[in-house]
């Protein structure tokens, strides 16, 4: 039996990953269960589960959205699936639309697109595009350990940077230090900001929760250094799980403004669709004994539900605990000088300018500019 479609799988062939299982998605008719067949098959433990790549040769980049509670209309993700692992992410479902698990299979089996930052050019030379911001990484993290060999995001950055066009970015990775060389140039013409997600500061339990992102020592460090740069820079506490991390905020929020970190924003864990199993199953696993306590604080913020996705709710729940939260946020970042919102400056989009390059398809003639 492929071990990477099963449920259940053995400790060892799990270990450094954040799911427990790797259960089909919702649009499949089978699931497939690992068991003894009788031969001893698992009497010697597997080898450790490896990545997968798979070229990804979409025709389109930029992704368009209508959602009113977030602060962008359009955004890239470089790749599907992400190494990181984070127990939590709330991108796992959309490897479902693979037909691939949003378990083990979207932190193991990673698309890329290596075509992306020329599609990319493509698409912003097109007759009619209205540039607004562009964000970088809002499915799953652009600068996840696969981006250190094949760069796709530096890429795109290069484009971005050469038409002159704004652009956000969230990640968890330290390796953004990287393009700072890029970044620095396009935030000194204001067309850039950065926000750095973190958890917890204890590194245990993100080494468990987030196994293959950089630790909460080398995030921090990464947003000091991008604030030292002259990178407009936020701070996302992201997720607050209750009874967990939520404890931690304001510790993380005065580690950040210490570090220069100018603006915060945090969202409270979302359990949408397959998330809702993959998180019981790992809090069973890791954390026994108080279980049941986090998932009636969730249910307390979400109208008694795991998950409420009700537009403006599904960031910050609602209820006495999610209000609470919220006042706690609101009063650190005060004490701290934080502004709130994940650092809400205008990014500017008059400098928007195509360099000279082929025409588009169905352009008539280069543009004077």
């Amino acid at each position: 039996m492929d071990e990477s479609s099963t449920s259940n799988m053995h400790p060892a062939s799990r270990r450094g990953r954040g799911a427990a299982s790797n259960q089909s998605g919702r649009y499949e008719a089978q699931d497939r269960e690992w068991c003894d067949d009788g031969w001893g098959n698992l009497d010697t433990a597997p080898p450790p589960l490896s990545t997968s790549l798979t070229k990804d040769s979409s025709r389109k980049v930029i992704s368009y959205n209508k959602s009113p509670d977030l602060g962008f209309d359009r955004s890239i993700n470089p790749y599907r699936g992400c190494e990181h692992g984070c127990i939590y992410c709330f991108a796992r479902p959309t490897h479902a639309w693979l037909g691939l698990s949003p378990g083990l299979d979207f932190e193991s089996r990673l698309s890329f697109k290596p075509d992306a930052p020329a599609v990319l050019a493509r698409e912003l030379r097109r007759q009619g595009y209205q540039c607004r911001p562009i964000a970088l990484g809002t499915n799953t993290d652009p600068y996840q350990p696969i981006e250190r060999r094949l760069a796709v995001t530096r890429e795109l950055l290069k484009v971005l940077d050469d038409f002159n066009h704004p652009v956000s970015i969230v990640t968890k990775s330290n390796l953004i230090c990287r393009d700072i060389d890029i970044l620095g140039g396009m935030a000194a013409r204001g067309l850039v900001k950065v926000a750095v997600s973190v958890t917890t500061l204890d590194r245990h339990l993100a080494r468990r929760m987030e196994p293959r992102a950089a630790t909460p020592e080398r995030r921090l460090g990464a947003l000091a250094s991008l604030a030292k740069a002259g990178i407009p820079t936020a701070v996302m506490v992201a997720p607050v799980i209750p009874a967990l991390t939520d404890m931690e905020m304001e510790a993380i929020l005065g580690r950040a403004a210490a570090g220069g970190a100018q603006a915060a924003g945090y969202i409270l864990l979302r359990l949408p669709l397959e998330i809702k199993a993959l998180w019981r199953e790992w809090l069973t696993e890791h954390y026994p004994d108080r279980a049941e306590r986090i998932m009636r604080h969730i249910r307390e913020a979400r109208g008694g539900k795991d998950y409420d996705s009700q537009f403006y709710q599904r960031m910050v729940g609602a209820g006495p605990y999610a209000e609470l939260i919220a006042r706690r946020f609101e009063l650190a970042c005060r004490r701290l000088g934080l502004r709130q919102g994940r650092g809400e400056q205008q990014l500017d989009r008059g400098q928007f300018r195509p360099p000279p390059g082929p025409p588009s398809p169905g352009d008539d003639q280069l543009s004077l500019l």
